[in-house]
């Protein structure tokens, strides 16, 4: 896992997972707990949540929550939506959304029913909780969109892309079929067939079945 044991790589993403989240009080309240637990990431995975966790400090609540809408909500490439990047909201989404319902569902998770299973922050949540291998596989098979959505941030100069970069350190470098998609997406952008499907929902929290 690039370096990473299990324990570190399961602490990066859910940090990643909280800071990618819409800021909130709660959110601020817990950056010293958050900065402790990046503490346990080595260099340099840790470094990037290390920026982000500063900014989210330094940075009035109203502002960061009016650029977190700004970002995620009105930038279609800065979409959290995992299968939007290859589906967008066409019908062939719908079924792509169940290898998600799949992999949480075996390792007995389940999600609220407000929140999409693809969410990024989900994932993230999902494989620093329940079952590591299973959310890095999730990550590894929409690994075009995780990059490109780490370069739309990086393009606009959102303090975000930290908080991906420091996500897709831990995967496998992209290979060329994966290198085309994320070519072709940032050229062409997900496909428009809308069918309903609601990319921007806000995040909620999963829980493990009793």
């Amino acid at each position: 896992m690039s370096g990473l044991n299990p324990r570190a790589a399961a602490v990066l993403y859910q940090v990643a997972a909280r800071v990618l989240d819409y800021p909130d009080e709660q959110l601020i309240a817990s950056l010293p707990t958050l900065r402790a637990a990046v503490q346990q990431v080595p260099e340099p995975y840790g470094r990037p949540l290390g920026r982000l966790l500063d900014h989210l400090g330094a940075v009035p609540l109203e502002s960061l929550t009016a650029d977190y809408v700004a970002t995620f909500d009105l930038r279609r490439r800065c979409c959290l939506y995992l299968t939007y990047y290859a589906y967008g909201d066409t019908r062939k989404r719908g079924v792509a959304l169940l290898s998600f319902k799949q992999a949480y569902r075996a390792a007995t998770v389940e999600l609220s029913t407000v929140e999409l299973p693809d969410h990024l922050c989900v994932v993230l949540e999902f494989a620093a909780t329940a079952d590591l291998a299973a959310g890095r596989q999730l990550l590894n098979e929409h690994r075009a969109g995780v990059e490109l959505l780490r370069l739309a941030l990086q393009d606009c100069h959102s303090p975000y892309a930290d908080a991906v970069a420091a996500v897709t350190s831990t995967l496998p470098a992209l290979r060329g079929d994966e290198r085309r998609a994320v070519a072709r997406l940032a050229a062409e952008g997900p496909p428009g067939e809308d069918v309903g499907l609601e990319p921007f929902a806000p995040p909620d929290l999963m829980r493990a079945r009793a």
